[in-house]
């Protein structure tokens, strides 16, 4: 169930701020806490029908079956709403708790931003994101038309917004700042990646088009029709590809030419690079004859 955005840094969170987003509904609490809430709640409700039934001239069984449909009505009706309203805050408290440390912990985030080829300008940029408390846990410099494109893993305060990433980059003198949430896997560098991905393309060459959509977090673009290209006046293949670095096109020999598209994020030279020389590996190897042939 995730949690009522808005939390304010440092601040108590309310309970109503662990209500779901969907359904509108507080998390569970635990069932220790929940039955001492009930007792606490029945108790005096309880003393106070078994006083008023056990002074009446009731026969025996008459006052067993009062006290019994009177408690569950009371329990059902009273009790259990009146213990989840007004123990509330203490009944959440675990998950109050935990969704404060939840807050505050830091986040990672995946970052691209491309800076002049000049000597200082990363230093202005790490400077810019050092005054948000911006950990920068790696770097990947790959050189492009006008400079060098920057990629980083930041780790950040749990607090702080996409917007303040990217108006932090555009401080620190980087142009095209896109950012995006990510996890620990990010961590792995690129060679070692490319080089559990040519394991497994040694293994399979087949595993060609799955292994490099992985490397390049890219997906895989449907293969062109022949006869809709005929008709349209240009042949397979040869559709326009956009200018903005965001389609690559793998030559193969034996699957054809593979279209990866990253909308948003385009293609680094270093990244074309070790697609093709993975898709180069795939080729040597679909050729070579098996052993013991």
């Amino acid at each position: 169930m995730p949690p009522a955005r808005g939390k304010t840094p440092g601040k108590t969170p309310s309970p109503s701020e662990l209500s779901c987003e969907v359904c509108g509904q507080m998390p569970e609490p635990t069932k220790t806490r929940l039955t001492v809430a009930n007792v606490a709640v029945m108790l005096p409700i309880e003393l106070m029908v078994h006083a008023a039934v056990v002074s009446t001239a009731l026969p025996y069984v008459a006052k067993v079956l009062v006290l019994t449909l009177t408690a569950t009505i009371l329990v059902i009706w009273v009790a259990e709403p009146s213990a989840t309203r007004i123990l509330r805050t203490w009944l959440h408290a675990p998950a109050l708790r935990h969704r404060s440390r939840l807050g505050q912990a830091p986040a990672l985030w995946r970052a691209r931003t491309v800076v002049k080829d000049l000597p200082g300008s990363l230093q202005k940029l790490t400077h810019a994101l050092a005054r948000l408390d911006t950990n920068i846990l790696s770097i990947h410099v790959h050189p492009v038309n006008g400079g060098v494109l920057d990629e980083f893993v930041l780790s950040a305060p749990g607090g702080l917004r996409e917007a303040e990433l990217l108006q932090a980059l555009r401080d620190g003198g980087g142009s095209e700042p896109q950012v995006w949430p990510t996890t620990a896997l990010a961590m792995a560098d690129g060679q070692t990646g490319a080089l559990s991905l040519a394991a497994r393309i040694a293994a399979n060459p087949e595993e060609l088009p799955m292994a490099v959509a992985e490397l390049l977090h890219a997906r895989i673009a449907p293969v062109p029709d022949t006869d809709t290209d005929a008709s349209a006046g240009t042949g397979a293949g040869q559709a326009a590809v956009p200018a903005d670095g965001s389609v690559l096109r793998i030559p193969t020999a034996w699957h054809g030419p593979i279209t990866f598209v990253r909308p948003g994020e385009p293609f680094t030279p270093a990244e074309s690079a070790r697609a093709h020389r993975l898709a180069e590996l795939a080729e040597i190897l679909a050729h070579r004859p098996a052993a013991g042939r």
